[in-house]
C-alpha cells in the first residue's frame, strides 16, 4: 500500500460518525446492511449517513451493491486488512517494537 492511501484511509476513519459506521459494518460481516438499517442503528440521519456513506466509499474501505430497491455496503475486509498491515509493517517495523525504540505499538 502507498502512503497516500493509508493516509486516505485513515483520514475517512477519523471522525465518529464514520468510524461508527465502519465499526458496525465489520461486525455485521461481508453481507453489509441496508443504508437505512445503518441509519437506524446509529440514529444518524440519512443525508449525513449519505455523506459519510461516501467518504468511506472513496477512501476504499467501503463495497456497495443494489439489491432491490435498497443499497447495501459491506466493510471492504481486503483493503481493511491492507492498511492494518501497512500500519504495522510501517509503524513497528513488522516486530512489535518500533525501530530504536522502546516498545510503544503493535501490542
Amino acid at each position: 500500500m502507498k502512503i497516500d492511501a493509508a493516509v486516505a484511509r485513515l483520514a475517512a476513519l477519523a471522525q465518529a460518525s464514520r468510524l461508527s459506521v465502519f465499526r458496525l459494518l465489520v461486525e455485521k460481516g461481508p453481507d453489509g446492511m441496508p443504508a437505512g438499517e445503518i441509519a437506524e442503528r446509529l440514529g444518524i440521519a440519512p443525508s449525513a449517513l449519505s455523506f459519510h456513506l461516501k467518504e468511506l466509499s472513496n477512501a476504499g474501505l467501503l463495497k456497495s451493491r443494489q439489491e432491490g430497491r435498497f443499497i447495501y455496503y459491506a466493510p471492504d475486509f481486503k483493503a481493511m486488512n491492507a492498511l492494518l498491515g501497512y500500519l504495522s509493517d510501517h509503524c513497528c517495523a513488522g516486530s512489535g517494537t518500533p525501530a530504536g525504540k522502546a516498545k510503544v505499538c503493535c501490542d
